[in-house]
């Protein structure tokens, strides 16, 4: 149980510091100021390197929040963990990048084809053309890589790894999951179904992707592929914003189905295909006795 749990409270710690400073709130908290701080000092350099404003190129603008939004969130990150938890980052471990995080972005891009796939099969999906002059990387910049590494940090790595050391594994799940679900509710074409579907197929299936890896990386990777093959490869919405993609496509049906104008990630289909995959990864978890309980009943345990 103590290997899953990336963080203990030092023995020693006095009361206040108990609440105010390595509690499970007091540690979220924490890291949301310090992305509101690291994020207000890292503003200011794209503008100085033209990468905004109306003259920026979609590249430009694209590097201008991956800019933002990684360094917010990984110095952030590294901050709370080497300066509050005074401990080693082993969930970013780089040495993880070309096995978790390769197998990651491989999973993500089979798991996404996948429903892309059963769509087709079903009659929703379809390819008019190829367009193979699209301007592909403003949209793995930002839609790929930055919202999989910033989201990923924030999500899982704070989030659902703190709430999980205080109100357990089911608790983070559920948490971490409607929070994530929530944060997509103001996007284009979004609904309380889309956001509901998002928390389950999402929120569930990267939460524990990561209580079963305990890397980042693996989230990561299976966050931007997904990302990636939806709206640059497939021409999909991604979270109901629109991007060109390599393949000219469209989506008949009802929206249950096809997932409306959010895109994919509101179709029973994905629903379905990543209910599944969190399934079997739970399946793992309880296996391997690794559920972990809330403090409260781990501290009656060992008392």
């Amino acid at each position: 149980m103590t290997a899953t749990i990336a963080f203990v409270t030092p023995s020693s710690a006095p009361p206040w510091q108990r609440w105010l400073v390595f509690s499970p709130a007091a540690r979220i908290v924490i890291y949301a100021a310090l992305i509101f701080c690291v994020g207000y000092l890292v503003h200011p350099i794209p503008p100085l390197l033209g990468w905004t404003g109306k003259a920026a190129t979609p590249v430009q603008q694209a590097l201008a929040q991956l800019t933002i939004e990684v360094t917010a969130t990984v110095v952030a990150y590294l901050i709370l963990v080497c300066l509050i938890e005074r401990r080693s980052p082993r969930e970013l471990s780089l040495r993880a990048i070309p096995t978790y995080g390769v197998a990651g972005l491989l999973g993500g891009i089979v798991l996404f084809s996948t429903v892309v796939g059963l769509l087709w099969l079903f009659g929703s999906y379809h390819v008019n053309g190829t367009n193979p002059q699209v301007d592909w990387l403003p949209a793995v910049l930002a839609g790929g890589v930055a919202a999989g590494i910033g989201e990923e940090v924030a999500m899982r790595g704070a989030l659902f790894r703190i709430l999980e050391e205080g109100v357990g594994t089911w608790g983070a799940l559920a948490i971490s999951a409607l929070f994530f679900g929530g944060s997509h509710i103001f996007n284009p074409g979004a609904t309380l179904w889309s956001s509901l579907a998002i928390a389950i197929e999402a929120g569930i299936l990267l939460a524990l992707v990561f209580h079963v890896t305990r890397s980042l990386w693996a989230c990561v990777g299976l966050h931007a592929a997904w990302n990636i093959m939806q709206g640059p490869v497939f021409g999909i919405p991604v979270s109901g914003f629109s991007r060109p993609g390599w393949l000219i496509s469209s989506r008949t049906g009802p929206d249950w189905l096809s997932g409306g104008v959010f895109g994919a990630e509101a179709s029973v289909v994905a629903l379905s295909v990543c209910s599944l995959i969190s399934l079997a990864l739970l399946v793992i978890a309880i296996r391997r006795n690794s559920i972990v309980p809330p403090s409260w009943s781990r501290k009656r345990i060992t008392s």
